[in-house]
């Protein structure tokens, strides 16, 4: 049994928001101030989505483009900025299995977590010239979490009346611990979910008209458990 050494003067709790973009770099600087360094930035801020595109109102495309998206390459910056100076650093990005395939009631999402990858995978390739900076992106499929009764709905300030089952989802701790592992050795990228999401990504990477077709037929039955009030993410797990 390890008894943690940990005392006040190691924990330091910042209260943040991600659109508050003026502020990042004053949170950043308090870090430095307390601690002299930071290791690792884990970028896990960010709201998901279920509503139809000819439903949902434009200006909830912009909320989340503006929270999962500039919010957190906003921070990256102030966090990248010293971990250049150290030549040395982890940062970890939560995006998801949407950040690879797409899918229905998730338009905005899905573009949200396609901007994040295609942002870090191109970010690493400017910092070749420091090696110890690692870029890491993590893509959890379905999660119990409490990420459904936060999603954004067709418009901003309307909550999602059925959050359904949560049982079928992988269990936060397994999530977090495979993410830990993935973050030990420095993967690039990790998809972190169970069946048949993980073989769905497999099938977007390297079978994507086959993705396309199987999409089609599961979208379907996504989009009628999501009018009948069951869990969109329920029609995969059967």
């Amino acid at each position: 049994l390890e008894i943690s050494s940990l005392g006040e003067k190691d924990i330091l709790v910042l209260r943040l928001d991600l659109t508050d973009r003026s502020s990042h770099e004053a949170a950043t600087n308090s870090v430095l101030k307390h601690f002299g360094k930071i290791d690792v930035l884990v970028n896990n801020g960010g709201r998901s989505q279920r509503s139809l595109f000819v439903d949902t109102n434009l200006d909830v495309y912009n909320a989340i483009i503006e929270l999962n998206y500039l919010g957190t390459i906003s921070l990256t910056k102030y966090v990248l900025n010293h971990m250049i100076q150290r030549q040395k650093g982890k940062i970890v990005t939560v995006s998801s299995v949407m950040g690879i395939m797409g899918a229905p009631l998730a338009t905005g999402y899905c573009a949200s977590k396609h901007a994040l990858q295609g942002f870090f995978n191109s970010l690493r390739t400017e910092l070749t010239d420091y090696p110890e900076i690692s870029i890491i992106n993590i893509c959890p499929g379905p999660v119990q979490s409490k990420i459904i009764q936060n999603v954004f709905t067709e418009n901003l300030g309307k909550s999602i009346e059925n959050s359904g089952d949560q049982s079928h989802k992988m269990p936060t701790d397994r999530c977090a611990r495979l993410t830990l592992v993935s973050v030990a050795n420095n993967l690039k990228e990790a998809w972190i979910s169970d069946n048949p999401y993980l073989a769905v990504c497999y099938m977007w990477q390297y079978t994507p008209t086959w993705a396309w077709w199987l999409m089609n037929r599961m979208g379907k039955r996504r989009i009628q458990n999501f009018k009948s009030g069951v869990d969109a993410d329920a029609s995969y797990s059967r």
